[in-house]
């Protein structure tokens, strides 16, 4: 998975599969450009892939304002001279209750981040790579709550299911100019997220069983296929959504 010379941004860089993915772009050759709402950690991500000897800056940036993407998109540009590649990975999960109790803040800030977020990468990111002459590719963070229901959490589905949405449209608007879109939709990782919303014992083991490979994933196993989209191994890859859930869709899968 070679990406030598290619300027990367990753957004949500801050821990978890971001962090792991911005490691990743470096090692394959890429500079990297972190983005996130926490100072502290994307600069420690710099700081790792510094340390194994790659190239990266950090970007405060927060992806529900038009302002700071198109900022993001300028300072990576500013700072690498173009823009190759980009992982719209940054998300939260906001708060899980059924729909009866939940808030308007809480579903505007979900939609906000998740969603428009993506569309707001996507418009800034793709204007760059057209401005370059064409060529490049996109991975969206989307999820398996992309590709069914999960009572509970109705804001967080809804906005995977239009991150997979965007996706295609993106893919299909693009696609003459060389630029790939494609969206990555993974089941439970261990990640700072995964913990909040299955840390406790009860809720481990039952969503634990709803995993026919018997473990959640780790973000590398997520990052290595959002390289690999990102790279000529892929080429032929636009407009679709890629999953990685150890065989959580495969079918009904009792807990055990």
């Amino acid at each position: 998975m070679e990406l030598k010379g290619k300027a990367a941004l990753v957004t949500g860089g801050t821990s978890g599969i971001g962090r792991e993915t911005a490691a990743l772009f470096a090692k394959a050759g890429a500079k990297v450009v972190v983005a996130g709402r926490r100072e502290a950690e994307g600069t420690e991500t710099v700081v790792i892939i510094h340390a194994a000897g790659g190239e990266a800056l950090f970007v405060k940036t927060d992806v529900a304002k038009a302002s700071d993407v198109e900022m993001v998109v300028k300072k990576t540009v500013e700072q690498f001279g173009r823009l190759d590649v980009a992982f719209n990975n940054a998300g939260i999960e906001g708060v899980w209750v059924p729909i009866i109790s939940q808030t308007e803040q809480d579903w505007d800030q979900t939609i906000d981040i998740n969603l428009k977020g993506v569309w707001l990468c996507l418009k800034y990111e793709i204007r760059q790579m057209l401005k370059q002459g064409g060529g490049g590719a996109i991975v969206n963070m989307a999820s398996i709550a992309g590709l069914m229901g999960s009572a509970g959490a109705a804001s967080y589905v809804a906005s995977k299911h239009g991150v997979i949405g965007l996706t295609k449209t993106a893919a299909l608007e693009n696609a003459r100019a060389g630029i790939r879109v494609n969206a990555v939709c993974p089941a439970v990782i261990e990640t700072p997220m995964g913990e909040r919303l299955f840390g406790a014992e009860e809720a481990r083991k039952y969503v634990l069983g709803l995993h026919p490979l018997g473990r959640f994933g780790v973000p590398a196993e997520v990052a290595n296929a959002v390289v690999w989209m990102c790279s000529d191994g892929a080429s032929f890859m636009t407009g679709q959504s890629l999953v990685l859930d150890g065989g959580f869709l495969a079918g009904p899968n009792p807990p055990v």
